[in-house]
């Protein structure tokens, strides 16, 4: 196609910046005609605003969806995956089998959460089944681990109560709403140290969905070594991994930024503890996250001008369960190290060469189906029209074959992993 693309931006990043430029498309202002937009979840919300929004026209596309807050809400990816557990029970899917403590056998990959201050009550009363546990309290709309505190005592939340009689909070207008949810005191450690995972994950369309899983996630550690002691429960630095904190920590590395590559993890774990069932594990998380995306995508606003790039914190428990955290919309492209500028840059690089076929000027209303070539360091996680095409059945087969819950089936296709379907 003629001409260049024209792009906006504002999110002054450069690893955003330089791949634009590479690609010789030219920068305009957001009241000039464009054609590209990588725009922050604010900005997002007045172009789809019913009062300030505009039409899009099919050469310009955007990098997030309208509503992406249905998954990337702590309060609304939970409230979305308790209603497609409850669809799927509803449908006698296997998937929604439970035990018999009426705990689901698969679909138990969120730790028990609460919104608060609506579900206060049900929460006392968990809370009571198992006082000594400990939970963590997160806001819904805020991220880089701003507002978390963790709580092991029902007076330490009564501050949020107005009446501690009733168990009444303020209004939700004034108050701003949390998650509260049962905190992983038994994560994985390395090292003796606490650490999370970060994947990135494109979407590139909900009905059908497709997704891809970047192979160069990293793990980001804690920079005090964990222990479950309730005497430690207000040190952030051995609790919460995210880097806006830790980086402030004393014993913080600025060489490697506290992370280790996927890769490292993979390779340490198969050495440790076998590839069987390193193999389980990698193949249990991506099944989550499929799971995630399949519980929003029925209220997803599946926008033909979006695809968005998602940043899924896992974290692993020292069974090797992969717990799912929380997903973000914005993953940060601040570089904290020379090898996260590198993979932070790729990571634009391969999302642009998927989302602008070619880098010439957008046409939204293509197949969104890139050539498995151009797709870099991505790979297929699952694409709906293909699993339809595999037979959920032989799918379903094997899956209860296995006494640890369903694993993915993969199927290889040149290099690249589909996940073949389940209903």
């Amino acid at each position: 196609m003629a001409g260049k693309v024209k792009w906006v931006t504002d999110i002054e990043k450069s690893v955003l910046i330089n791949n634009f430029e590479k690609r010789g498309w030219v920068q305009v202002t957001e009241n000039e005609d464009w054609n590209f937009y990588w725009m922050s979840v604010q900005t997002i919300r007045n172009v789809f605003s019913v009062e300030t929004g505009y039409r899009l026209s099919d050469d310009q596309i955007v990098n997030h969806f309208p509503n992406h807050y249905e998954l990337t809400r702590k309060d609304l990816m939970v409230k979305n995956i308790k209603r497609y557990r409850k669809e799927l029970e509803k449908e006698g899917s296997p998937l929604a089998e439970k035990d018999e403590n009426g705990k689901y056998l698969y679909l138990d990959f969120v730790p028990v959460t609460y919104m608060l201050p609506a579900d206060y009550n049900l929460f006392v009363e968990e809370f009571r089944k198992s006082p000594s546990s400990t939970w963590i309290m997160k806001p819904c709309g805020k991220a880089q681990g701003k507002g978390i505190f963790l709580i092991n005592k029902l007076s330490q939340i009564k501050k949020w109560s107005r009446d501690s009689k009733t168990s009444s909070f303020v209004s939700q207008s004034n108050k701003e709403a949390y998650v509260i949810s049962l905190y992983i005191n038994n994560p994985l450690l390395i090292g003796g140290r606490k650490f999370d995972l970060r994947l990135y994950v494109l979407v590139s369309t909900y009905r059908p969905l497709r997704c891809y899983m970047y192979k160069l996630g990293f793990c980001r550690f804690c920079t005090v070594k964990y222990t479950p002691s309730t005497s430690e429960l207000d040190n952030m630095f051995v609790h919460l991994t995210n880097v806006a904190i830790q980086k402030h920590g004393d014993d913080y590395n600025h060489i490697h930024g506290g992370k280790w590559t996927v890769s490292n993890l993979r390779l340490y774990l198969e050495s440790t503890r076998g590839k069987e069932v390193t193999s389980k594990l990698f193949d249990e998380i991506h099944w989550i996250i499929v799971q995630s995306l399949k519980a929003v995508a029925p209220v997803m606003n599946n926008d033909k001008h979006c695809f968005e790039c998602y940043g899924y914190d896992i974290i692993i428990d020292d069974k090797l369960k992969p717990w799912l955290i929380e997903v973000n919309a914005s993953p940060s492209l601040t570089s904290s190290t020379a090898n996260d500028r590198i993979l932070k840059y790729n990571l634009i690089n391969d999302t642009l060469n998927i989302a602008v076929p070619n880098g010439e000027i957008p046409d939204c209303k293509w197949n969104k189906s890139p050539p498995k070539e151009v797709l870099g360091n991505y790979e297929i996680l699952y694409d709906e029209e293909l699993a339809q095409g595999d037979g959920a059945e032989r799918e379903l087969r094997s899956r209860q074959g296995q006494s640890q819950g369903p694993r993915a089936g993969r199927s290889r296709d040149a290099g690249r992993a589909v996940l073949t379907t389940w209903k």
